[in-house]
């Protein structure tokens, strides 16, 4: 295995952005690979996946038998990654709401920072949203507030998506154990990383909101994440700051 980055992205019904996306992903001026992670996609992302595979032995498939959410379908890339030994493993959309360019900004904000975890923020230092109607956006900077003010994150924007791990950060929060899904999925796995007192680092980025397809948010993700924060505040100890390091 000669690159040391991979990039997860998982895929439902996605066969008009996989291409596209492979080849901005090899056009990158850093080395990765891809690993495509499909749900049953009725629409045939997966077997093209599989073709794009054949031709770019960066690409990787791994395929699962249903739809079973996002968290799911993350924690089974990470395990996938994990086996194989990649130091910097990326979160990422596939329907370029998260440009490809922008990841080796993650990489040099990783090791020039030290961070454990790299997030890709929306509203750091303003907001940066494009094709996003109005209350989806205050649905989002709304939540972000929410989290910061019951857990004590000093995140701008823990919702995001778009995230680069160190290898030893994924060991560190045992990801097989995170049961949510959707936003609370991606709320929980930088808790986790923060409340252990590892370094977050944010990087300002630009999300545009998918052209090609339909959003998957659905009111039981935002439910979901409404109780997880007091959950997540709870297994911290009710303190709104990282528990002291072990020695």
């Amino acid at each position: 295995m000669a690159a040391e980055t991979l990039i997860v992205v998982p895929t439902y019904n996605e066969r008009e952005n996989l291409p596209h996306l492979v080849r901005r992903l090899m056009a990158q001026p850093v080395e990765l690979d891809l690993l495509v992670v499909d749900d049953n996609s009725p629409d045939g992302t997966g077997q093209l996946a599989d073709e794009l595979a054949a031709a770019h032995p960066q690409v990787h498939v791994l395929h699962r038998s249903q739809k079973d959410g996002l968290g799911r379908a993350y924690l089974a890339g990470f395990e996938w990654a994990l086996a194989r030994r990649y130091e910097f493993i990326f979160e990422m959309d596939a329907d370029f709401s998260h440009n490809p360019s922008d990841i080796p900004r993650f990489l040099d904000a990783a090791r020039k920072e030290n961070a454990d975890l790299v997030l890709g923020s929306r509203y750091r230092d303003g907001i940066r949203v494009i094709n996003w109607p109005l209350n989806r956006l205050l649905l989002s900077i709304t939540a972000a507030k929410y989290v910061q003010i019951i857990t004590g994150m000093p995140v701008t924007d823990p919702t995001g998506g778009f995230k680069c791990f160190r290898r030893e950060t994924l060991l560190a929060i045992a990801p097989e154990t995170v049961r949510s899904n959707g936003y609370s999925f991606q709320i929980e796995l930088t808790h986790r990383v923060w409340r252990r007192g590892m370094k977050v680092c944010e990087v300002p980025i630009i999300f545009t909101d998918r052209f090609q397809g339909t959003s998957k948010i659905s009111r039981e993700i935002v439910r979901e994440a409404l109780w997880m924060v007091w959950k997540l505040w709870l297994e911290n100890g009710l303190r709104r700051h990282p528990a002291p390091r072990q020695n």
